[in-house]
């Protein structure tokens, strides 16, 4: 475990606008590079192109492990993380491109004395750095920022020089965004006599009278929807109807987990160590014999060890062993080495004089010197930026670690550095040597208090067996020889494998970039293969995390507009209840008066809605009626019966206006309701990628 990504890993808890940046899903990639960086084409040989310029897989790639490092740093699931990982990052990938041909037709630019000023002025993205603050106020220190800065593009190593030119490039694109969005956000524009029209309108309320027929009243199996019928409507509402590439599967799973029988294997061969593991006095070389290589010897807090069975192992008896117990996929013993009181937390801060670089020999010699010269009043800060080997940037995060850290728990740091800092006392200092170097440490402050264990852990896999695993193989190619097609998949299953509680699976919505399948986990390849077949075509066995599968593609859908039989679901509602609408509009007849309606209706009520409101956000009698409620304050119907039958959500309405009057509304100042609405407006239709992305030829070759 590396101290140094340790640290970093706790420190991310702080850290400033560089991680927002790297997390925005509006990033703009490398400008100063972008103009040369996309190729021409976009076949099949490449990822994807966008406007026919090509993605590049290693940026693609680049940033999809950064965006994956941090999704697990924030807990997600390892196969979760890079999935998602991999498209936000092909998702900026597009919008890179699509912002950048934006800017460039702008002529937007970014000069030097605005990168000054997001440097070391007043706009500083570094004004959280501790490095940069000063040390008596505790202030950002524009002067100290420029000068430590200069000298890292002057003295710094090779990858000091470039971090901080990558910084400056992710500022500036930052900077490039602001400016694009702040150009776009400014054509949003609420005028004052809209505002006027909008209080008018709902200051107004309509008293109605109405008599009303729910279309529920005619059976929906009495109305035929013809599919020219369904053809005709999709092809009115092109937009609604837009499907992209995917494919749906039918598919059965022979397990390949572990059975009963393996597991009472490894729990009898980890119980045969017991006794070795309980008398040994040489920990670390018997795990390593077992192959055990993660032994952590140091002392961890009750608090930061999570597993199920701790309250077990801490009331194990020191130099004892529990278990064995269960834990996830493993059997495990803990043999309890030792027990101390420590801090919850500490802060520290520390110089490191790395053993990579130099012999032993000089680095001790160079740290000694370090530790006489702050005896001495040497400044910390001063000798921390000249000599540490910890104060570089993070590859990831593009922060500048410094020699202080904040808020460290137990087991993130390696065994001897933990156990120095919270074995000891505040205001300690000492130089000790771990894995990587010499540290010359510091203990700040510690806060809290708990009883901290050291522990060793012994784990058996609970494997699946080569019985076990053949007789999943020998299932699924069973049952694949047994069926050719759809119609044999469905027979087969009912025939053989239903009565075994094996049970048939649909997954659907599978898209050519897919890595993983719902239900069947991380799946890439088998995507692949899924693209590879025709519909109604039987995929051979393939192993999927601990299953073997067997599937057939049961659809095919190609991108553009739904199919007739696809959209039925989504359309047939629509129209059966305007030929419903048609049927009772016939019933009732000419509109004369609401009682001539409820007769023709077979002596339905006329009912009455108070209150009526213009505005459909507000709760009404009427339900969420548009046509109803946009004709109960249409002037012409004022104090009348509205002429024709009105075809609402629900059913039809035959309605009267009785009175429509103006109430006293709060809404405040005009000019403030302008610029509220105006920052909804820009909220919800500021951004402007979607409409760049709507408007580009963007091909995705991920899934080939």
């Amino acid at each position: 475990m590396s101290i140094i990504q340790d640290i970093r890993d706790k420190y991310a808890k702080v850290t400033v606008v560089l991680i927002a940046l790297a997390l925005l899903g509006f990033v703009l990639t490398d400008y100063f590079q972008s103009r040369g960086r996309y190729g021409g084409g976009g076949g099949a040989s490449s990822l994807g192109s966008v406007n026919g310029r090509t993605i590049d897989p290693a940026q693609l790639d680049a940033k999809a492990k950064q965006a994956q490092a941090q999704m697990e740093q924030q807990g997600y699931p390892a196969e979760m993380a890079a999935q998602q990982a991999r498209q936000q990052a092909w998702e900026q990938q597009i919008m890179s491109v699509l912002v950048d041909e934006e800017i460039s037709k702008l002529g937007i630019q970014v000069n030097k004395r605005e990168i000054g000023d997001m440097l070391y002025g007043e706009n500083s993205y570094y004004k959280q750095v501790p490095q940069f603050l000063d040390e008596k106020t505790g202030a950002f220190s524009p002067a100290k920022a420029k000068e430590m800065i200069e000298q890292t593009l002057k003295k710094g190593t090779p990858e000091q020089k470039a971090g901080m030119r990558a910084d400056i490039d992710n500022f500036v694109q930052y900077r490039l965004q602001e400016k694009y969005r702040s150009l776009f956000n400014k054509t949003v524009n609420v005028p004052k006599w809209f505002i006027e029209k909008q209080n008018a309108d709902n200051s107004l309320m309509a008293r109605v009278s109405y008599v009303k027929e729910t279309y529920a009243t005619i059976p929906d199996s009495t109305i035929k929807i013809e599919d020219k019928e369904i053809a005709d409507y999709i092809n009115k509402r092109k937009e609604e109807f837009k499907q992209q590439e995917s494919r749906s599967i039918s598919y059965v799973s022979f397990s390949a987990s572990p059975s009963g029988k393996d597991s009472a294997t490894a729990y009898a061969k980890l119980l045969n160590t017991k006794a070795e593991f309980d008398s040994t006095s040489q920990t670390e070389s018997f795990l390593l014999k077992q192959g055990m290589n993660n032994y952590y010897n140091g002392y961890i807090s009750s608090k930061e060890i999570k597993i199920q069975s701790k309250d077990s192992i801490f009331r194990t008896p020191v130099g004892s062993v529990y278990g064995p117990y269960l834990d996830g996929n493993y059997y495990a013993l803990a043999k309890v080495e030792g027990v101390r009181t420590f801090p919850d937390t500490v802060k520290v801060r520390h110089i490191l004089v790395n053993t990579q670089q130099r012999d032993s020999a000089t680095a001790k010699k160079l740290i000694d010197s370090i530790q006489s010269a702050i005896a001495g009043g040497a400044n910390f800060d001063t000798l921390c930026v000249k000599f540490s080997d910890d104060t570089k940037e993070d590859p990831q995060t593009k922060q500048y670690t410094g020699g202080i850290y904040d808020n460290v728990t137990t087991g993130r740091m390696v065994p001897e550095f933990n156990d120095f800092i919270f074995g000891n006392g505040v205001g300690t200092k000492g130089v000790v040597k771990t894995q990587f170097g010499y540290h010359y440490i510091e203990i700040l402050s510690q806060k809290g208090s708990g009883p901290a264990y050291k522990i060793a852990y012994l784990t058996k896999e609970i494997a699946v067996s080569s019985e076990t695993l053949n007789n999943a193989v020998n299932e699924a190619n069973r049952f694949f020889g047994d069926v050719k097609d759809q119609k044999s998949f469905d027979e087969q299953y009912e025939k053989t494998l239903k009565a075994k509680g094996i049970l048939k699976n649909i997954a659907t919505n599978i898209i050519p970039s897919s890595d993983n399948v719902m239900g069947m986990g991380n799946s890439a390849e088998f995507v692949r293969n899924v693209y590879a077949a025709d519909k109604g075509e039987v995929l051979k066995p393939e192993r999927v995390g601990d299953n073997y599968v067997v599937a057939v593609v049961s659809e095919v859908l190609e991108e553009g507009t739904m199919s007739v039989s696809k959209a039925r679901l989504i359309a047939e509602p629509a129209l059966r209840n305007k030929k419903k609408a048609a049927i009772l509009t016939q019933k009732i007849g000419k509109v004369s008066t609401l009682e001539a309606a409820a007769t023709a209706l077979g002596g339905k009520t006329i009912e009455v809605a108070d209150s009526i409101r213009l505005d459909l956000r507000q709760p009404s009698a009427l339900g969420y009626e548009p046509k109803v409620i946009g004709a109960s304050f249409y002037p012409a119907n004022n104090g009348k019966a509205v002429p024709e039958v009105i075809a609402g959500q629900s059913g039809v309405f035959v309605l009267k206006v009785e009175n429509v009057t103006t109430t006293p509304v709060v809404a405040g100042d005009v000019n403030d309701q302008r610029k509220m609405l105006a920052q909804q407006k820009i909220g919800t239709l500021g951004d402007p990628t979607p409409g760049l992305r709507k408007g580009a030829t963007i091909k995705d070759n991920r899934g080939k």
